[in-house]
């Protein structure tokens, strides 16, 4: 899937469904950047097997139930599953990511607005690095790609001309 089609395909739909205060700029380029290292977009299913699931890589325990239970998100996390036709609770969010992107991509904002800290500005690699490590853990990071990936993400951005300088 290219990173327009995500954008058009995910990202715009589910931030449309979000307050109008979290879809920035950089939210949409750490969205891209996470989608990227955590699937580059291919893969639903975490690979080998393991236990994660969406273009986003959530884990049922991890980020799903963070989500449905986090004072920030968990309001927004009800009302998009119900927009969704998901049952707001993890077993029956975590399979759905498989096919709903959407859902993966308005839960992925929802688990960055959960941070306690800012986002990182756009062109903070490193800040977006950090925040990527706090939110997703993931348990075998991959920061020899994050640079790259993170560029791609910015690139695209920048050229659907959504308020990047």
């Amino acid at each position: 899937m290219t990173l327009k089609e995500v954008i058009a395909g995910a990202i715009n739909p589910a931030l449309a469904l979000l307050p109008a205060k979290m879809d920035t700029a950089a939210a949409r380029v750490q969205l891209l950047a996470i989608g990227l290292q955590e699937s580059r977009f291919l893969h639903r299913r975490q690979l080998g097997n393991g236990p994660a699931r969406g273009l986003w890589q959530f884990e049922r325990g991890g980020g799903v139930r963070g989500v449905l239970t986090h004072p920030a998100s968990r309001e927004h996390a009800y009302r998009i599953c119900g927009i969704r036709g998901v049952e707001a609770v993890a077993a029956a969010v975590y399979p759905a990511l498989e096919a709903d992107d959407v859902l993966g991509a308005a839960l992925a904002r929802l688990l960055m607005w959960t941070d306690a800290w800012r986002l990182p500005a756009v062109g903070d690699v490193q800040g977006a690095w950090n925040m990527y490590i706090r939110t997703w853990r993931p348990g075998r990071p991959h920061p020899e790609t994050w640079a790259g990936l993170y560029a791609q993400a910015v690139t695209e951005v920048r050229g659907a001309h959504v308020g990047v300088a």
